[in-house]
């Protein structure tokens, strides 16, 4: 049995999903999605998409691109994943090849790359010159079985809404993101300058859910939001839930939340999961207070090129 490693080809779909979902269940992963994002990556990311393949079976995946809206050049980025019990076939290692080599030729420094937290992964990462930095934590709620917090009373000037309100002009958003984003743990610090950019990857990504992100306004100024994603099916996932630095300290995050969740469940989601960076302690004392589990933790690696 030979394994190789290709780009990825739009046929492959299907495919890439069923590897993402078995081996990362705790993130939305859609046919729509994948191609959406090879299709509009802004090109300073040098975004590139491979798949390891045994006998024509893909067993394999990696994104491998440049943080290019980084306030730091250089920083490059891959994630691989191989289906669970088609390991040790050296699919791993082509793969990561295969992204370091294109990587470096993007102009990279620095590699990052993401590893869950088994001996098996840690070993792998180890033997190949990657040393250990952050970790974070993928939490699980049971939605369909499990109690909610009941719905908070929303406080005198406060509104929440679903993002679909601002359909004809969403850069209040942008703006809250932008802020929220800047102030959130990671190793490479990211700036959401580009509205353009925003707007095609993340407010009409096929995964980000209008309906169910949920925003609180105060006295009509966007104060908080928790977005949503999902895979119109049984998942759904909490891509960011930020405050804005002048709102903070009033609860208005969980409030937000609190809502996308029960909204969610009745929209006939079953499974949500969140994620936070295991230093973020007040994020994690919210989602604890929601009812998730951790589920699996992932340890970011680091290498830097010569």
């Amino acid at each position: 049995m030979t394994v190789i490693v290709r780009d990825f080809r739009p046929s492959d779909a299907e495919a890439w999903t069923r590897v993402r979902r078995a081996s990362t269940p705790h993130i939305v992963a859609t046919r729509e999605q994948v191609l959406h994002d090879r299709a509009h990556a802004h090109p300073d990311r040098h975004y590139r998409l491979l798949v390891a393949e045994e006998d024509g079976e893909i067993i394999g995946t990696a994104q491998a691109g440049i943080a290019h809206d980084s306030a730091e050049p250089g920083q490059g980025y891959f994630t691989p994943h191989t289906l669970p019990g088609r390991t040790r076939r050296g699919a791993g290692s082509l793969l990561l090849k295969a992204a370091e080599e294109h990587l470096a030729h993007a102009g990279a420094s620095v590699l990052y790359a993401w590893v869950l937290d088994t001996p098996e992964g840690l070993a792998f990462a180890r033997s190949r010159g990657y040393r250990p930095s952050r970790s974070a934590h993928f939490l699980r709620l049971d939605l369909a079985g499990g109690v909610l917090p009941p719905r908070q009373e929303v406080p005198a000037g406060v509104e929440l809404r679903p993002a679909t309100v601002f359909d004809d002009d969403p850069r209040p958003l942008f703006d809250a993101d932008a802020e929220t984003t800047a102030d959130e743990p990671g190793d490479i610090p990211y700036e959401l300058a580009d509205y353009e950019d925003w707007l095609s990857n993340t407010w009409r990504h096929p995964a980000f859910d209008r309906e169910l992100t949920s925003v609180v306004l105060v006295d009509g100024e966007v104060a908080a939001f928790s977005a949503a994603t999902t895979d119109g099916e049984r998942t759904y996932a909490t891509g960011m839930t930020g405050t804005r630095r002048a709102f903070r300290g009033r609860g208005l995050a969980k409030l937000a939340k609190n809502d996308s969740l029960h909204r969610a469940r009745a929209a006939g989601y079953t499974d949500a999961y969140t994620a936070n960076d295991a230093g973020n302690g007040p994020m994690l004392a919210i989602n604890e207070w929601f009812g998730y589990t951790i589920c699996a933790t992932e340890v970011r690696h680091v290498r830097t090129l010569p």
